[in-house]
């Protein structure tokens, strides 16, 4: 792109990097979060008007060695230095040049996609932390961050490594951005129903580099035609290199873990059992890793009784263009990739409307603050908020609520999550009614009906007033 791409949203991460920056001594700074999300745009932004410096690793390959690693390191110091490319067979020499450089005066360091740089050195962290120690920290000036999509490499070798313990001054883990921050991509398009915007966000979710691909100016279904379903679009191929980047090892395990996600959250329990693989710590490692990299949560319900969460949750994807890639763009590959894929609507996608309504499920709870402000719930008065289910035992039914906030005051906001092509009716209430009787819950907790739809109820339902609050998502944008 000819001009430089507007940054928008992370006011609140851009404020702490900010406050760093002015204290007076150096920082270590560690980010981490999916790939896309904007760690390396993110320091960019918050490095304007000083001297900035970023390398980033060299994404592995079967070829790939510690020299390779090294040279495009040292390629990358000459280019923005201005010092002559050097060969060499030491990290520390590297370091040492780059320590010229950053003496003295206000600078931001980057080095992007650690793991990768890293990767074919097993002395490489050691040397890290003694550039760290005894070189970058004498300039009282000087932000150092170290981020990359790998966030289980990132937690395990430097977050829980004791040799990097008490040296880092702050850990961000970027998330999808809010919808008020996703609807600023739309901004001098007024014109634009929320509708349309929503279509989208349930493809590519809150990442902001799959935002920016989008033109305001092209329908929904002309936007996710041409990222989707055209041969060189930014997201028919994204899908392999997250999974090749990321996890370097048991792609296919990763894979499989997802690809179960895709139409219903689970227990463990299940997870296990379809895949046919042992309950044991390498499965929980699997997918402890896929939550580190933002692309499943786990959802822990609780005991309403005591506020605690019990042993019980479930695996759910949280990723919208990971699923939307599961149930289209891979099933149409090959017909994508000769360029002969007819896309003509969304809803002529088979399966859409279910696809859909968990899309938005996942919209709605990665927006939670926006609900609760929404209902005027503090967060403070919040004892637990989530996905809510029990199992059904002899003596309680099985129920499962979509989001479930409870507050301190004996309250409990039982939200339905509901997507429909048409405007939702009064048969509503006895499915929520029948929900709400169902919830095993102590004396003296009253119950709060919240309906959160996209396309509108009708006139008839809003008369009833069994809601205590019917909230339109599309307000949100």
């Amino acid at each position: 792109m000819g001009h430089e791409r507007q940054f928008i949203g992370r006011n609140a991460e851009l404020e702490k990097l900010a406050s760093l920056l002015r204290k007076k001594s150096a920082s270590l700074v560690v980010i981490r979060g999916r790939r896309r999300i904007g760690k390396s745009r993110l320091i960019e932004e918050s490095a304007k008007g000083m001297t900035f410096y970023s390398f980033a690793g060299l994404a592995p390959t079967k070829e790939t060695t510690a020299q390779s690693q090294r040279d495009v390191f040292s390629y990358q110091l000459s280019e923005q230095t201005g010092l002559p490319n050097v060969k060499a067979d030491d990290w520390a020499k590297l370091f040492q040049l780059l320590y010229e450089r950053t003496k003295t005066g206000r600078i931001v360091l980057l080095f992007d996609e650690i793991s990768w740089m890293g990767s074919k050195d097993s002395d490489f962290l050691g040397k890290i932390k003694h550039f760290w120690d005894q070189k970058l920290k004498q300039n009282p000036q000087l932000l150092f961050v170290i981020c990359g999509s790998a966030s289980s490499w990132i937690e395990k070798n430097i977050l829980s490594n004791t040799g990097f313990l008490g040296r880092v001054s702050l850990t961000l883990t970027l998330d999808e951005l809010p919808l008020k921050d996703c609807a600023l991509f739309w901004d001098k398009h007024n014109n634009i129903v929320p509708y349309e915007k929503f279509k989208l966000l349930s493809v590519v979710g809150g990442v902001p580099r799959y935002l920016e691909e989008i033109n305001p100016s092209l329908t929904a279904e002309e936007n996710i035609a041409k990222l989707c379903f055209h041969k060189a679009g930014i997201l028919v191929d994204e899908f392999d290199h997250i999974f090749s980047n990321t996890f370097r090892h048991n792609t296919p395990m990763y894979q499989a873990i997802i690809s179960l996600l895709a139409n219903v959250p689970k227990e463990t329990s299940e997870i296990s059992k379809e895949l046919d693989v042992e309950i044991t710590g390498a499965l929980s490692e699997y997918l402890e890793e896929l939550v580190l990299c933002g692309f499943i949560k786990r959802d822990y319900t609780w005991g309403i009784k005591n506020g605690q969460d019990s042993r019980l949750s479930r695996y759910r994807l949280s990723d919208n263009y990971l699923r939307f890639y599961l149930h289209y763009i891979k099933k149409y590959k090959t017909k994508i990739e000769r360029d002969n894929f007819q896309f003509n609507s969304m809803s002529a996608l088979p399966g859409w409307r279910t696809v859909l309504g968990l899309q938005f499920e996942n919209l709605v709870l990665n927006n939670r603050q926006a609900i609760q402000e929404s209902l005027g719930v503090k967060r403070g008065d919040i004892i637990s908020d989530n996905p809510f289910f029990q199992r059904k035992t002899t003596k309680q039914p099985g129920c499962q609520i979509d989001y479930l906030i409870q507050t301190q005051f004996n309250t409990l906001y039982v939200c339905e999550i509901k997507f429909s092509k048409n405007r939702i009716g009064c048969d509503i209430i006895e499915e929520m009614q029948n929900k709400i009787d169902r919830l095993k819950r102590p004396k003296g907790f009253s119950c709060r009906p919240i309906l959160i739809h996209v396309n509108g109820v009708t006139d008839d339902l809003f008369d009833e007033n069994y809601f205590a609050k019917i909230i339109d998502f599309c307000d949100f944008l």
